[in-house]
């Protein structure tokens, strides 16, 4: 059965339809100079007249509005903000260059039951996720650069700790070793003295000290001199005299 011209005409639409589509040079050239200009509104337009820490907490707060409204795009209370919130109002509203990001994503001033809101026009759900990309581009990177810093920190406290640490184990083994030292020549030096005290002692009881030989001198010397004055004695039955020569018999 040969189809017929609309059937098969509408089949190569459906066909045509489910090709990716590519978009041109000139919007993907839109496009960039969409990003840039994003890029721009958040440096230098919030960054640098706020501090660093006002302009993040902006930021992020930018960036969960966007990505409330993008996961769910139907939902009223994703659709708007109110600036007299006390932290819209203190992250958007008195924040340099953040309120006009949240009108360049599509967020536009009305008022509603004479209550002043900022609505988004679902016809900017382009600007509201190349916002939202840029946001994030930013904040991952400052979130990283912060983990980084504090990571280096935390290194170079543990780096100072480590270092402290082994001046005070060197300082303590130094400590240790000069009180072996010291303990080693105190023992060394109380040998020495019981050495010495022993060595003066012996020398002292020796006979071969001078006060030993002068005494033996003087005991030999009487020896003598009582020697002399003793008579000297004759062997019995003789009627010789010891020490005098034998006389002849006649």
């Amino acid at each position: 059965m040969t189809a017929s011209p609309d059937a098969a005409l509408a089949a190569v639409e459906r066909r045509l339809q489910s090709v990716p589509h590519q978009p041109s040079a000139a919007q993907l050239a839109a496009e960039h100079d969409k990003r840039q200009k994003m890029r721009r509104m958040i440096d230098p337009g919030i960054v640098r007249p706020n501090s660093k820490e006002q302009a993040l907490a902006s930021m992020k707060i930018l960036l969960t509005i966007a990505d409330n409204l993008i996961k769910d795009p139907e939902n009223p209370k994703y659709q708007q903000f109110k600036p007299t919130n006390n932290t819209i109002k203190r992250n958007l509203v008195d924040v340099k260059g953040a309120l006009e990001y949240a009108v360049e994503m599509g967020f536009q001033p009305d008022v509603v039951d004479f209550q002043p809101y900022y609505k988004f026009n679902p016809k900017h759900r382009h600007e509201l996720e190349i916002g939202a990309a840029c946001l994030r581009e930013y904040v991952n990177r400052e979130v990283e650069k912060a983990e980084r810093a504090a990571e280096a920190k935390k290194n170079e406290k543990a780096a100072k700790e480590a270092a402290a640490l082994k001046v005070k184990l060197a300082y303590m083994d130094d400590r240790q070793r000069k009180m072996e030292l010291d303990e080693r020549e105190r023992v060394a030096r109380e040998a020495r003295e019981r050495a010495r005290a022993a060595a003066e002692a012996l020398k002292a009881a020796s006979p071969s000290s001078p006060q030993a030989s002068e005494q033996m001198i003087d005991d030999d010397e009487d020896d003598e001199d009582e020697g002399m004055r003793r008579p000297r004695r004759t062997m019995p039955g003789t009627g010789h005299v010891l020490g005098a020569p034998a006389q002849m018999e006649e």
